[in-house]
């Protein structure tokens, strides 16, 4: 019996909602996706709130509730062009907008906060509503990311051969599909995060399209070093990171260690290299017999970082998950429509092996729809 499911995710790039309407009838096959971008106040709001500032808790309850109108926007799109009704879609899975990640910080828990209103969606939508999907394995000992492996598994894996699935947003995770059937993913670092922070400071976009502006600039060794020493890159998986660590303070503070002036562009050069160093030292130590790298995310798009990837992993082919059946940009939210049907069969949604809980996990929270 074909089961229909809505995923909705917003990532670490903050750019936007991706939405898809997916059916599971022994497989996954997406039928419609929207993307829709936040609007200009709210982007900045929701970057602010990555960062201790003065009346947090009105702000982020305030971010929550617009946040949930904007998946609601997208819902509503979905909804429109596949001509479904709401109480024909099983759930929504809704990962929120993730504005702090310290897993194990602090109290030995630590927390994870994705913002949104879950029942202010599941009033405006119909549909019942599955979100809050870290929290659970985080509090089971786990790092509460990456949670797609399990799904890159099933949509990707292959019998005897080993696969790289690589999501490029904000930051870059990867999952390792190998070929003994074990599965494997951590975060690697940066992806986007800080190439459209230099971006936005100096080129006061909000991105570097195709990373053309990186192309032309030169790659600073002493600087990649500089920013190759953070003690994150060698810590062993399971890992997670997010913008708490790679964020302005953290730029600013390493390009004062570099201790040379240089050029914006020659900056961007380099942070682009910093991300595809991250990811070629990752697959080289923890994947060294995969085949294939596919990619997707925002970053698929930059073509200048796929090219740095490909020079990095000449053994490799880089591709896009376009090639191998799912388009780019649709891969997290069709991971979040998948967990939500992990949720409802009350089936776990985590790897204890990629996140380090103490055990598989059902994830998420309900808010069911409005009678």
């Amino acid at each position: 019996m074909s089961e229909y499911y809505i995923g909705l995710m917003s990532g670490t790039s903050m750019d936007g909602v991706d939405g898809v309407l997916a059916v599971f009838d022994g497989r996954i096959q997406v039928l419609a996706h929207c993307h829709q971008p936040f609007g200009v106040t709210l982007r900045a709001e929701l970057l602010a709130l990555n960062s201790p500032g003065p009346d947090e808790l009105h702000r982020a309850a305030l971010a929550a509730n617009a946040i949930a109108r904007a998946y609601a926007a997208v819902t509503a799109e979905l909804l429109q062009r596949s001509q479904f009704r709401p109480d024909q879609i099983t759930a929504i899975g809704a990962h929120g907008q993730t504005v702090r990640h310290r897993p194990g910080a602090v109290d030995g828990v630590g927390y994870t906060l994705q913002l949104l209103n879950g029942s202010l969606l599941a009033e405006l939508s119909g549909i019942d509503v599955v979100c809050d999907m870290r929290s659970r394995d985080l509090t089971a000992g786990g790092q509460g990311a990456p949670l797609v492996p399990a799904f890159h598994r099933a949509l990707f894996g292959r019998p005897e051969q080993s696969v790289a699935v690589l999501n490029v947003g904000g930051i870059s995770n990867i999952s390792l599909l190998c070929a003994d059937g074990s599965t494997t993913g951590f975060d690697t670092g940066p992806g986007n995060c800080l190439m459209d922070l230099w971006a936005l400071r100096h080129l006061g976009q909000a991105y570097d399209a195709a990373g053309a502006w990186a192309a032309g600039g030169q790659i600073l060794p002493g600087l990649l070093a500089e920013l190759l020493s953070e003690p994150f890159f060698a810590t062993q998986p399971p890992r997670s990171t997010g913008r708490d660590l790679f964020n302005a303070a953290w730029l600013d503070a390493h390009l004062a260690g570099h201790g040379v002036v240089a050029s914006p562009r020659d900056v961007q050069a380099t942070l682009l290299e910093l991300s595809a160093a991250c990811v070629s030292q990752a697959l080289q130590t923890y994947a060294p017999g995969a085949i294939e790298l596919l990619v997707c995310g925002g970053g698929v798009f930059n073509s200048t970082l796929m090219d740095r990837l490909q020079a990095r992993l000449p053994k490799l082919q880089v591709l896009s998950t376009d090639q191998r059946g799912l388009p780019a940009m649709q891969v997290e939210a069709a991971a979040f429509a998948w967990l939500a049907r992990q949720f409802c069969l009350r089936a776990p949604g985590n790897l204890p092996q990629v996140t380090g809980a103490t055990g598989p996990r059902v994830l998420g929270a309900l808010y069911p729809a409005g009678q």
